[in-house]
């Protein structure tokens, strides 16, 4: 029986029966384990997901905070008040707000009916959907914002708020993704991850929406080419071949990547074929040495090594790990 999403996400949790109960403040142990309260995807993610949902919690003032991840503020019902950095925000019904990791924002306590779904999404993510941006596009708010995400070493807060209530095909689809991550079922994960590339592109689409945004500038074309070359040549990526294709030298191409990602473009092919490398060991029976040599490695015992500093366990220790 399809689920009534409204009458489900009005229901008070255990928190918020808690709160109205005892008066309490937020638990920042639900939240966090760190001294300074930086919300932790770990709290709310399962294992190997890059997108999670949860519903803000009501009845309380929630503390100025941050996250290790970016979240997408959502209203399904009602409203929110928040302020994020130094500016005051009210978001209404079918609004949405991203936030990146540094952005510190405090929100006011919400009513009953204000129903507001958080999406909680891992930066790395955004190296799925960089092969659908485009570096010639008029419009860089979303495009910068997920590359300040993944590379935005300086810390520097952003955010950006999309009045989207009227738009009829963003509100279906936001809808859609919190139902298939509360009811999941086959290929859930594939098809939320695509909803949000499509979600990510449709706001590309409504930049005139941006009532408020907050930029830091990079060189955008720079980082989306070499991410995009990335994406589509992992196996066999040169920088000599990728500088040849951007007019530049290679050693100027080079400083350049370190300077806006703080990584060398030898560290994000590594970290791209190690990403394939887990995607290939979960879901494919391939054996690990077809595995490494798919991913653009021949040789194993280095293979080996670095994807153990990565993920903490050998490629055949973390294929036996996986639930049967």
């Amino acid at each position: 029986m399809p689920i009534d999403l409204y009458k489900y996400l009005i229901e008070e949790t255990d928190e918020e029966s808690a709160i109205l109960e005892n008066k309490l403040e937020v638990n920042k142990g639900l939240y966090t384990n760190q001294a300074d309260f930086v919300i932790e995807s770990d709290k709310f993610l399962r294992k190997d997901n890059m997108i999670m949902v949860r519903k803000h919690t009501r009845y309380v003032d929630f503390p100025k905070h941050k996250h290790n991840y970016v979240e997408i503020n959502y209203v399904y019902h009602g409203e929110l008040k928040q302020k994020v950095g130094n500016e005051f925000l009210h978001l209404k019904q079918g609004e949405l707000l991203l936030l990146n990791q540094h952005m510190e924002h405090e929100i006011i306590a919400c009513g009953k009916e204000d129903i507001v779904i958080n999406f909680i999404i891992q930066p790395h993510f955004f190296n799925y959907i960089f092969s659908y941006l485009s570096a010639e596009s008029d419009d860089h708010n979303i495009s910068d914002f997920l590359v300040n995400s993944l590379f935005n070493h300086t810390q520097n807060g952003q955010f950006l708020y999309f009045a989207v209530a009227s738009l009829d095909e963003i509100q279906l689809l936001v809808k859609d993704m919190i139902l298939e991550i509360m009811e999941p079922s086959f290929l859930s994960d594939a098809k939320i991850k695509f909803q949000m590339g499509l979600l990510l592109i449709e706001l590309m689409k409504h930049s005139d929406k941006i009532e408020k945004s907050q930029q830091h500038v990079v060189e955008h074309n720079i980082i989306i080419d070499t991410l995009q070359y990335i994406e589509a040549n992992y196996v066999d990526a040169s920088l000599y071949q990728l500088a040849s294709q951007l007019k530049q030298p290679h050693y100027a191409l080079s400083k350049k990547i370190k300077k806006l990602t703080d990584k060398t473009f030898k560290e994000l092919v590594q970290e791209k074929r190690l990403q394939e490398a887990k995607v290939l060991l979960l879901h494919t029976d391939l054996p690990i040495t077809a595995v490494v040599e798919q991913v653009g490695y021949d040789n194993i015992s280095y293979f080996y090594r670095i994807f153990k500093t990565k993920y903490g366990c050998t490629p055949k220790k973390f294929r036996e790990q996986l639930p049967k």
